[in-house]
């Protein structure tokens, strides 16, 4: 179970927005989370806690498959994403760098900025508090909360012995 504080987006947030293209040239998470959302939002990487959540519209990560998106998102501290609905190379980049994302419709609608979300991944739940609202999603299969657990695919692979 997760909780924190809603940072919320809109519509078709591409991966040039999550980490702008000129910052590609490092794969430092650090380096990467310093600029995370600074094009439409240049405060959010000082200003974020750890364990805070991200909400955001339909298409949430589309564009280029840059795996840097997620990593970024992930290294500044945020704990989940929720969204109407992802790009699909964005949703397997975020489980294999281990960055937890549900797709909700009406829990990304009903949120608002500075609200406390709480996500349960394997019950598949989302409650919003201040609305008094829970939201049912298909909870996460055992393998992918092991790899989200684990901090991604690869410390999984590494941890389990396969290879």
């Amino acid at each position: 179970m997760t909780k924190g504080r809603v940072w919320k987006f809109g519509e078709h947030i591409d991966t040039d927005v999550i980490i702008p293209a000129r910052y590609l040239n490092t794969s430092d998470p650090n380096a990467l989370a310093k600029h995370c959302m600074e094009g439409v939002r240049p405060d959010f990487a000082a200003r974020v806690q750890r364990g805070d959540i991200l909400v955001a519209g339909d298409n949430f990560g589309c564009g280029s498959s840059r795996e840097h998106a997620p990593i970024a998102i992930k290294a500044l501290g945020i704990s989940c994403v929720v969204a109407r609905s992802f790009a699909r190379i964005f949703f397997r980049n975020a489980i294999n760098i281990g960055l937890p994302i549900v797709e909700s419709r009406e829990a990304a609608d009903d949120a608002q900025e500075g609200d406390i979300l709480e996500v349960d991944l394997e019950a598949g739940l989302i409650r919003n508090p201040r609305l008094g609202k829970e939201y049912r999603v298909p909870p996460f299969p055992p393998e992918i909360r092991a790899i989200i657990a684990a901090g991604g695919l690869m410390a999984y692979v590494a941890g389990s012995g396969h290879s």
